[in-house]
């Protein structure tokens, strides 16, 4: 009994460390041990989006009885933003800054860990909100809620899938880098699966969109921060998150157009 009662409370303080760190949920228990799990707790990523996905599809179908849908939208980003801190916001923001500018690469590094907000990536975060504000606008109600769950569900995702296709970019390491481990790959694998079947579920005619649309925007920015960086970083992956959330909402509004 002893042993299964360990392997429970193992597992437990993996969840809530990757809570922790990727929403603003406040759960305190154990917190203090949460540098030791930070290897083993990209398990749970997928989990985690399913979790803030489940609470946004709950205050869209909630806001849809009192509002327009252009207003639920905008309620919808503000949570999927706040939920986080707004940390794969500041990641979209320092990756842009970073990789667009015409310095070398370990100039580029450096001003990504710079915490100052540069020209461009205000630019490109206006224009990946203003594009899942486009997109889920375009979608019919009884889809909004969809969009919105799955968003962040495929975000995480994108970062699961990221870690296990790209070595970290920073020789010195940094705080993405304690999230790589060797079972990066089988994670990964499982957990696209696992989503492909429930947006299959819930949703079947979006699926096709989905995956061709992430596939083409994960080979492409993982591709342009493996020339331009050497790999991934923590901001690189805050950015795909916001990247595949956009990715998610163009699908479905994509379908509407082809079906």
């Amino acid at each position: 009994m002893k042993k299964p009662r360990l392997l429970f409370i193992l597992y437990l303080q993996r969840f809530l460390t990757a809570l922790r760190f990727m929403t603003v949920i406040p759960v305190g228990w154990r917190a203090e041990d949460d540098s030791e799990h930070f290897h083993s707790c990209h398990l749970f990523f997928s989990l985690i989006g399913v979790l803030v996905g489940a609470i946004g599809w709950l205050l869209t179908q909630v806001f849809l009885l009192f509002f327009p849908q252009q207003v639920v939208v905008v309620i919808a980003l503000i949570y999927l933003a706040f939920i986080s801190g707004c940390l794969h916001l500041d990641g979209l923001s320092d990756s842009a800054d970073g990789l667009l500018c015409a310095r070398p690469r370990e100039k580029a590094l450096e001003i990504m860990k710079d915490s100052r907000v540069g020209a461009m990536g205000v630019v490109v975060v206006f224009f990946v909100l203003l594009a899942k504000y486009a997109a889920l606008c375009s979608v019919d109600a009884k889809s909004l809620a969809l969009a919105i769950f799955f968003m962040p569900v495929i975000g995480r995702l994108s970062i699961l899938i990221t870690m296990a296709t790209q070595k970290y970019g920073r020789p010195e390491g940094g705080l993405g880098s304690h999230f790589y481990a060797e079972n990066s790959s089988t994670i990964a694998l499982t957990s696209s699966i696992i989503v492909c079947l429930l947006l299959g579920l819930l949703s079947p005619k979006h699926l096709p969109f989905l995956i061709v649309f992430l596939v083409m925007a994960l080979f492409l920015f993982n591709k342009w921060c493996k020339a331009r960086l050497g790999g991934a970083t923590g901001d690189t992956l805050g950015a795909i998150c916001e990247i595949g959330e956009a990715v998610t909402a163009i699908s479905f509004s994509a379908s509407l157009t082809f079906l």
